[in-house]
This record gives C-alpha cells, sequence and structure tokens, in this order.
C-alpha cells in the first residue's frame, strides 16, 4: 500500500464543511489540490513549462473546467456517451477563474501554465464554479509555480433583505442577488454579478461582506501552505532592458506621445503602426540585422510601454483622455429602431465608435433552449446570443464557433436584461436576441445591453423596464488614481480595471469586475459605481427619447401565442390515442399547440384565424354539450335506426334517431340526410352513456324527398317498438 503524505484541512463557512486534502491524488502536477463543500468535490492541479515560451510578449495561462457527467449521476448523451465539448457553463467558469488567476502572476512571467479543475462529485447544491477559485489558489500557492496568493472566492445572494454567503441552488432560485466575487486578503480582484434591480450601497455592503469570508478562508489556505508548499522555482521574467527603453523615449517620446492623442481609433492606430515601424527600421540599421532580430521584441515592448506610459501620465496627471473629453463624458450615442424590416424586432445602438445591432425573434415553446449539464436538464425561454466578427475592429480573419470572449459578453449581457423579461404567464413566448457588433472601441457587452433593451421594445415586447450599461475603468499609479466614464478600447487596454455595471433607474442588474493589478480599494469601488449610476441614467434618457415605452403591438411578422387552461384530465382527450387527435387540430387549423402538465394549452400561429379555430376545438373537446343547444355537425354514419353526426368541431358524436329526423315519420334515413351533409341539431340528453340529438324541428336542415312521409296506417303497421328497439340495441352493441 502507498505511504501517502496526506495534508488534510477542515473549516466550516455557512455551515457546511470545506475540506482541502493534498497529497493523494495527481502528484506528478506541480500542485494539486482535491477540495470538498457539502458533497461537491473538486481536483485542481496547476503546472508549468520548466522554461519560458520564446517569442512572446504575454502570460500563457491556460484554464480548463472539466464536468464530468458522473458527478452527477448521469451519462452523457449522443452516440459516443462521453464527455465531447464543454457545456457553456464549464466555459464561462473557467473564464472566471482565469480572470481572477491572471494579474496574481509576475509581470513578464512567460512559462506556460496550465490549471485544470474537474467535477468529480456535484451534490446538486454547492455549485463548484467558485469553489474552482479557492482550489486553484491552494493548488497555486503550494506549488513551486510563481503566484501572488493566496486568494479565494465566494458567492453571495440576498434574500429576503439579508446577504446570504454561499447560498445554495434552491436559495439562489430565490435570491435578489448572485454575486461572484474573489479577493486577496486586502483587496477585491474579481466580481461577477446578476442582480434583480439592488441599488449600489446593498450592492457594496453584499461585495464586502463576502470579502470579509475571503479573508477567513485566506488564512485558512495559509495553513495548509505552511504544511506542504514547496520553494518556488527560479524564473527567468522578460524584462525590457533599461537602456532600450530610455533610448525610445529619449529619442521618440514626442512622437509617440502626438500619436498617442490622435484622436480617430483607425488615425490613430495608423499613425501609432507607421511611426513604429520607422523606429524598428532605424534601430536595425544601426545595430545590425543579426542583432537586432535577437533583441526586436524588446524593442517592440519598449515602444508599447512608452506608449502607455504617455497615454496613462495624460490622464493621471493632466486630466487629457486620448478622443479630448472629460474623465466622466460619454461618447456621442446613436439609438436607432426598426432598422430591419422583416425581423421581429430591431435596433441600432451606436457608442461612439462601438455599434451593435440587436435583433429580437419570437418563437415558441418549441423554440427553447435545452440546458444539459450537471444539473437537471431544463429549458430556457429566453436567451441572448452575441458576435464579435473580425471586420468590427477594422482586421480580417476566421469567422469560427464563438470563443469564450463570445460566450462571457452575451452570458453577462443576458443576465442584464434577464430581470426586466415579462414571465411566460405574461408574455408565452420564447425570446432570442442576438448582438452583431459591427463596430468595437470598447465596451460592445454594454453596447449589446442598449441595443438589446431598444429592439425588444421596438418589437412588442413588454419588459419592465429598460435597461442600460456602461464600462469605467481605471489608471493608478502608487496611491493616486482617476476613475474614467465609457472607456474605450485603448484605456481599457493600457487602463487597471474595466468595471462593467448594468441597471435600471431603480438599481443594478449585472456587474462585472476585472483589473489588472493586485486589488483595489473601497474607495475606488465606491467611486466607479456612483460615476456607473450617473452614466447609466445618462444613457437611459437616449433610450427612452428614442422610444418611451415597448409598443403595444408586436410585428406583423411575429407569431401570435394565446394561452389558456383547460381540467388536466381533458389532457388526454386532446392529444387522443397515440397523438392522433392532438395532430388532427394541427393539421385542420395550422396553428403549433403546446401542452403543458398543468394543464396551460399555448396555440401559436401567424393567423389569428387559425389561432381562434385550435381554440375552438380544444374548447369543443373540454366541454359537453348543453341541454336543448342546438349545434352545426357532419352526418358521418347512417344506420336504419337513424344517423350518427360529429358536432362540436367533431369532437362529439350524437345519435338522431329515425324519429327524430323530421317532424313527419320517415321510411328511410336516407330519404333525408346521407353521408357529408352538413346538417343542424339539438342536444337532447344521454341515453346509457351515449349523446342523443335531434333534428325534430330545427331549422335550416334538409326536408324529406317526396314519398318519403310515412302515413299513419302504415306507420302504425310497422311501429313495433319492441323490434325497433331490439334492432336499434343490436346495431349498438355492434358500433360499441
Amino acid at each position: 500500500m502507498h505511504n501517502f503524505d496526506i495534508k488534510k484541512k477542515t473549516i466550516e463557512i455557512a455551515g457546511r464543511q470545506l475540506t482541502i486534502e493534498t497529497g493523494r491524488m495527481a502528484k506528478q502536477a506541480n500542485g494539486a489540490v482535491f477540495v470538498t463543500y457539502g458533497e461537491t468535490s473538486i481536483l485542481v492541479t496547476a503546472t508549468a513549462a520548466k522554461e519560458p515560451r520564446e517569442g512572446i510578449d504575454f502570460f500563457p495561462l491556460t484554464v480548463d473546467f472539466i464536468e464530468k457527467m458522473y458527478a452527477s449521476g448521469k451519462i452523457p448523451g449522443g452516440f459516443f456517451k462521453r464527455e465531447a465539448r464543454p457545456t457553456t457553463d464549464a466555459t464561462l467558469n473557467a473564464r472566471l477563474i482565469d480572470r481572477t488567476l491572471r494579474p496574481l502572476f509576475p509581470k513578464g512571467f512567460r512559462n506556460s501554465v496550465h490549471v485544470v479543475i474537474t467535477v468529480l462529485s456535484y451534490d446538486g447544491k454547492n455549485p463548484s464554479g467558485n469553489l474552482g477559485i479557492l482550489a486553484a489558489s491552494a493548488a497555486l500557492s503550494i506549488s513551486d509555480i510563481p503566484f501572488s496568493g493566496p486568494i479565494s472566492g465566494v458567492k453571495v445572494g440576498i434574500i429576503n433583505n439579508e446577504i446570504v454567503i454561499n447560498p445554495d441552488t434552491e436559495q439562489l432560485k430565490q435570491t435578489q442577488l448572485d454575486l461572484d466575487v474573489a479577493g486577496t486578503e486586502s483587496s477585491i480582484v474579481m466580481i461577477e454579478a446578476g442582480a434583480n434591480e439592488v441599488t449600489e450601497e446593498k450592492m457594496m455592503e453584499a461585495i464586502y461582506q463576502g470579502h470579509e469570508t475571503i479573508k477567513k478562508i485566506v488564512e485558512f489556505q495559509k495553513e495548509l501552505i505552511s504544511e506542504a508548499g514547496k520553494e518556488k522555482m527560479e524564473v527567468t521574467l522578460d524584462v525590457i532592458p533599461e537602456d532600450i527603453l530610455s533610448k525610445i523615449e529619449k529619442e521618440f517620446g514626442k512622437s509617440i506621445e502626438q500619436a498617442a492623442n490622435i484622436q480617430g481609433k483607425l488615425e490613430r492606430y495608423e499613425a501609432v503602426d507607421k511611426l513604429k515601424e520607422e523606429i524598428l527600421t532605424k534601430f536595425s540599421e544601426e545595430i545590425g540585422e543579426e542583432a537586432f532580430e535577437e533583441l526586436e521584441r524588446f524593442y517592440k515592448n519598449a515602444f508599447e510601454e512608452v506608449f502607455t506610459k504617455f497615454v496613462r501620465q495624460a490622464i493621471l496627471f493632466n486630466n487629457h483622455r486620448v478622443d479630448g473629453r472629460g474623465m466622466d463624458d460619454i461618447r456621442e450615442i446613436t439609438c436607432e429602431i426598426d432598422v430591419l424590416p422583416r425581423v421581429h424586432g430591431s435596433a441600432l445602438f451606436t457608442r461612439g465608435e462601438t455599434q451593435s445591432l440587436g435583433t429580437v425573434t419570437l418563437g415558441t415553446g418549441r423554440d427553447e433552449q435545452i440546458i444539459d449539464g450537471l444539473e437537471e436538464e431544463y429549458k430556457k425561454p429566453y436567451f441572448l446570443h452575441y458576435n464579435f466578427p473580425p471586420f468590427s475592429v477594422g482586421e480580417a480573419g476566421f469567422m469560427r464557433g464563438p470563443g469564450r470572449r463570445e460566450l462571457g459578453h452575451g452570458a453577462l449581457a443576458e443576465r442584464a436584461l434577464l430581470p426586466m423579461i415579462p414571465s411566460k404567464d405574461d408574455f408565452p413566448y420564447t425570446v432570442r436576441i442576438v448582438s452583431e457588433i459591427l463596430e468595437s472601441n470598447g465596451s460592445s457587452s454594454m453596447a449589446t445591453v442598449c441595443s438589446g433593451t431598444l429592439a425588444m421594445m421596438a418589437g412588442g415586447i413588454p419588459i419592465k423596464k429598460p435597461v442600460a450599461g456602461i464600462a469605467n475603468g481605471l489608471i493608478m499609479e502608487g496611491d493616486k488614481f482617476v476613475v474614467l466614464s465609457d472607456i474605450m478600447g485603448l484605456e481599457d487596454h493600457l487602463g487597471d480595471m474595466d468595471f462593467k455595471v448594468t441597471g435600471t433607474r431603480d438599481g443594478i442588474t449585472a456587474m462585472q469586475m476585472d483589473i489588472k493589478i493586485e486589488g483595489i480599494t473601497k474607495e475606488i469601488m465606491k467611486i466607479a459605481l456612483e460615476k456607473a449610476k450617473t452614466a447609466r441614467f445618462f444613457i437611459l434618457d437616449k433610450i427612452i427619447e428614442a422610444i418611451p415605452e415597448p409598443r403595444k403591438e408586436l410585428a406583423e411578422t411575429a407569431p401570435r401565442i394565446e394561452s389558456f387552461k383547460v381540467n388536466t384530465s381533458k389532457i388526454g382527450e386532446i392529444i387522443g390515442p397515440s397523438g392522433k387527435m392532438i395532430k388532427h387540430i394541427i393539421e385542420i387549423s395550422g396553428a403549433e399547440i403546446e401542452i403543458k402538465d398543468d394543464g396551460t394549452i399555448f396555440i401559436s400561429s401567424p393567423d389569428k384565424q387559425s389561432i381562434e379555430k385550435a381554440r375552438k376545438f380544444i374548447n369543443d373537446i373540454c366541454a359537453e354539450p348543453v341541454m336543448n343547444q342546438i349545434y352545426e355537425g357532419t352526418v358521418t354514419r347512417i344506420e336504419p335506426f337513424g344517423a350518427f353526426v360529429k358536432f362540436m368541431s367533431g369532437t362529439k358524436d350524437g345519435l338522431v334517431h329515425i324519429s327524430q329526423l323530421h317532424t313527419s315519420r320517415i321510411n328511410r334515413v336516407e330519404d333525408i340526410v346521407k353521408i357529408g351533409d352538413i346538417v343542424k341539431v339539438k342536444f337532447i340528453g344521454l341515453d346509457r352513456g351515449k349523446i342523443k340529438v335531434s333534428m325534430k324541428g330545427v331549422d335550416g336542415n334538409p326536408t324529406p324527398k317526396p314519398g318519403s312521409i310515412q302515413s299513419q296506417s302504415s306507420y302504425k303497421k310497422y311501429d313495433n317498438s319492441d323490434r325497433r328497439d331490439n334492432r336499434h340495441n343490436r346495431y349498438e352493441k355492434k358500433r360499441y
């Protein structure tokens, strides 16, 4: 038996046991931990290449979040019955953890690092996403990989106005806030939140109450690190030589500063690229091609460093932004609706050089998105897709499926609009929003929120309130900082924070914060939230100018859906044997029909007459005929003793006895009706559970053929009630 050197620590968090263990699993990784919270267990490994990657100017970190379906007792679907590509939730969790970890590695670190979070057991109560932040921190902290941890993440909710730490999945269904927050012992490093109009003050309270728990978990990790931590590896950082940096700044600083302050994005990029090429050519000629080839990346990085320095200093010390705006100015905004003629709702939102084309498509219950992951399979009646083609930033590239960026931006915008989507009872449609980013220069996800709001209002979706979003930034050097409103792409790239907030006039609906430094203070957080609120209100005014409220009617091209309830005992009759009846209703009406287990019926069609036809048919199935009420029906069968008539949309089958065909007595049923005749019948009761109807004295029915009326004598001659009843009973027995 193996002699494992197991180190194990346990702490109670939010009333549940949190256990971290190392030394038993995946020992060949640089660091590995097995973490259990409740009965959710994950294995996290951290590995690093021994040598740095050559010729790159970024930190090569990869985070994979792997959901094993056996973790929740499920077998994967599909032909191969094995896990394939990650679910959207897994991809978003990987992105969440990557964003949290990335700022905490040394600047210039170029060794490839791979963090793998594998969900091995899932109890259906404790989500694994924020648990992955804690476990990834622990695995990196005990490894020999350089990392400025430990950190931790927690989930925070608000239920009945009370803040709840790590709410379980049932509590999350009733929470006003779903907040993932991560931080170090001293500051916040990442925020991801969805909310139902939470105020800025309550959001701050939730964030920093979550931070108190984070401090506790960080201290807990330190105990494990002291016992199991390895000595950190020696690494070579890719740092620009000081002589190259000073040479470029001294000789070209003024030119770089001028190029950095050109206002148009494409014009600025063109000038910067041209200047960079001139500088690189000069130094290549000066030191020789062979020597320059070895140092080229340092010259390129030095140029970027000087460029960044001038942009940041202009903002921080001169209150000067590249495009000439003030620190709190919002770029020019244009809101347009109905830009596409055939779609169910459309809008074009342009803010500065960022533009989103938002479209809305309405569907039925059959169009709901099926979600199959570790949770029980469920359907989404509302979803948003975000597309970011390369032409939006003036580049030529490949058009592939959505990556982490597209999924992440789409999920944020979807979450922002979700609280304002009407309930299924009030609006029984499936809603798909698509954002096509046509131009991008900062905060296209927030433009998506705005175009989505406009498109829904233009499409007649009765959203509760309009939603707008804004991205703020941060430039910070030492203790001096500036918070910027409505950051453009360059300020995002060269700044220290990307802080996105969406909401209505009454509160926040979503929030996301990423930073490139080791954390931000409470003061910065408060200022950023206040500026975001002011900017949000400004954009909401622009939206309301374009369309004050949702239209009362849907687009002519949109399907119509009507819903009503029937007694659940009638569902079987509506569906019929092997679905025969429901298929018949769909065929004759041309409408789509969906039946819920609670008896709710959804009927959809672009044609209102089709809906009415299907609705009448279903109502007729569920209704009982009324005594002495006259109905129109079709003769479907003729017997010597009478005619059978289908009425109430063909859902009821009644017998018109020969004696009830006319006020006069007739010789044969065929002398007054034939199969296929449309007749009017009056319901006169039930006979042993069978429906009896009469045509006697009902206007609008056929008249007997000449000579078909019996005389009194002949009638008496053949009027043998017992024989007629016996014959009737024989036919009835044969039929039923």
